[in-house]
């Protein structure tokens, strides 16, 4: 059985520019801390999204100039998932039938918050929601841009990261298997890894989808 279900069933975002800080000069495509680790490539993402979601916590995100390890994840699959805009968008399931593993969907959250997942196609497909990041990269770019000093209210959530990192709606549809500016890196086995329910939806509630790193003080909302 399934111990995370229920038995019963080339777009370049950019920081916000509020000050000339936030936009700062364009790095090398590769930053030096990054050279040595493992690109994620296609393959990676060619599984479903409960894999994906949990294999990622630890793994880095790199956007441009920023940088962060993911330390929250929530997946969502684009059949039987109540709580998955496929089931109710039929742009969403467009997309899954369109683009390729590895691609960003990124949609506006009550009309306040970008919110920036990725596209996963294994034996299930669906999305893995990127919920929030332990920053390491960039992070004076990232206090301007969310307008906050305190390390973890930067990227403790998935509107804020998004705002931290400067990913808008332009990003959306963005391969994040092609340019190692824009991508995720592998990161060390997780010792505290932790699967919960998802938060934040009103639907398939009880579905234990949602992966975290537990002893971080990073989280959204620390595991129940």
């Amino acid at each position: 059985m399934d111990i995370y279900r229920p038995s019963v069933r080339k777009i370049i975002g950019r920081p916000h520019s509020l000050k000339k800080a936030a936009n700062a000069p364009q790095e090398p495509a590769e930053r030096p801390s990054l050279k040595k680790a493992q690109f994620l490539g296609r393959e990676f993402f060619c599984r479903s999204p409960l894999e994906c979601s949990r294999e990622l916590i630890g793994a880095t995100l790199r956007w441009g100039n920023f940088s962060g390890n993911v330390v929250e994840t929530e997946a969502y699959e684009s059949e039987g998932d109540p709580a998955c805009h496929t089931f109710f968008r039929s742009s969403a399931r467009t997309f899954v039938a369109t683009y390729p593993a590895g691609t960003a969907y990124v949609y506006l959250n009550y009309g306040i918050h970008w919110m920036l997942n990725v596209l996963v196609k294994g034996n299930r497909s669906g999305f893995v929601l990127i919920r929030a990041l332990h920053p390491t990269t960039g992070i004076e770019a990232m206090q301007i841009n969310r307008k906050r000093t305190i390390l973890t209210q930067l990227c403790s959530g998935p509107g804020k990261l998004t705002q931290a990192l400067g990913i808008r709606g332009t990003d959306h549809g963005l391969d994040l298997c092609s340019d190692p500016r824009y991508s995720f890196y592998a990161g060390p086995p997780q010792q505290t890894l932790r699967h919960c329910p998802r938060i934040g939806i009103s639907v398939a509630v009880d579905y234990l989808w949602r992966f975290v790193a537990a002893d971080s003080p990073h989280l959204s909302v620390p595991p129940t």
